[in-house]
């Protein structure tokens, strides 16, 4: 089982890199009840440097973004995938405003999956997902993802359940392929609350501004969270690969969760350290050109 989140402090745990702290081993039962959501493990020590330290990483953030959307132009096929996954509140629009609102958008590509269309059920379930991914440069950013494939689908016995045991497999044997062909897929789990999931969505009853947020139908489904809570151990269980692995975002507190996020973001661009490609004209002549004008 993975080792359980706890609250922590910048220094020590910083510099081992939030991939190694938050990452899921995979292969090994996991027990999320053992997981903190209101850790801060690696983080800042409070709110106020947990902001600070989120718009710091921002500019740094960008200049690599631009850089893999740059190095495209010049043949480079790698791109990013960021997959946020989370019950109902966990905050993945929250953290893709956040996070994802200091790059470019024109080298971003947002995808939310919805409830399948009749059209995407006649298709095999990755279908939709192959669509939605990245080309070279890119980073994608899915809210929520084929996940719900193993996810919804298991709680709500929405196929049989030997065909939702080989779609592990076949994620798996996916993300290979995504990895194969350049992309750096990142998988984060935000994890909240029984009790932080209801404060919420008693905020969203109480802001006009956030009803069309909230669903009766959200209150039903706070009776599935055993279920859920299982269907997501298994997944990342499951899915948790050196290729891609899973990494378990304590969600309680949102300033933690778009520090992770954008934290662990920052360490695979790093990784990457894409270049802007080199001119393929002489830099010296044209600049010649347009002084003689």
């Amino acid at each position: 089982m993975a080792e359980p989140h706890r609250t922590g402090r910048a220094g020590k745990g910083a510099k081992a890199g939030l991939r190694e702290l938050l990452r899921v081993p995979g292969g090994a039962p996991v027990d999320l009840t053992a997981y903190d959501t209101r850790a801060v493990r690696g983080g800042p020590r409070d709110k106020a440097a947990g902001l600070a330290a989120t718009s710091d990483l921002g500019d740094h953030l960008a200049d690599l973004q631009e850089r893999l959307f740059a190095a495209s132009t010049a043949g480079d096929r790698r791109r990013v995938l960021l997959v946020l996954q989370g019950m109902d509140t966990s905050g993945k629009g929250g953290t893709i405003k956040h996070v994802i609102g200091y790059c470019n958008p024109s080298g971003c590509r947002v995808r939310a999956f919805k409830a399948p269309t009749p059209e995407e059920r006649e298709h095999h379930f990755l279908w939709r997902v192959e669509k939605a991914l990245p080309q070279p440069g890119e980073l994608g950013i899915f809210d929520r993802s084929h996940y719900e494939d193993v996810l919804i689908a298991r709680v709500r016995d929405l196929a049989p359940r030997e065909e939702i045991e080989r779609r592990y497999d076949e994620i798996n044997r996916f993300e290979q392929s995504l990895a194969d062909d350049g992309t750096t897929v990142i998988k984060c789990f935000l994890h909240i609350s029984y009790e932080e999931q209801r404060r919420r969505l008693l905020k969203r009853l109480d802001r006009p501004d956030k009803h069309w947020k909230f669903a009766p139908s959200d209150i039903d489904d706070r009776a599935l969270w055993p279920a859920f809570q299982e269907a997501y151990a298994i997944a990342l269980e499951r899915c948790s690969t050196p290729h891609a692995p899973w990494y378990v975002i304590p969600g309680d507190r949102k300033w933690y969760r778009n520090w992770a996020v954008g934290r662990l973001l920052l360490e695979h661009l790093e990784a990457l350290d894409p270049r802007y490609p080199k001119p393929d004209f002489d830099v010296a002549e044209c600049r010649e050109r347009l002084l003689a004008r």
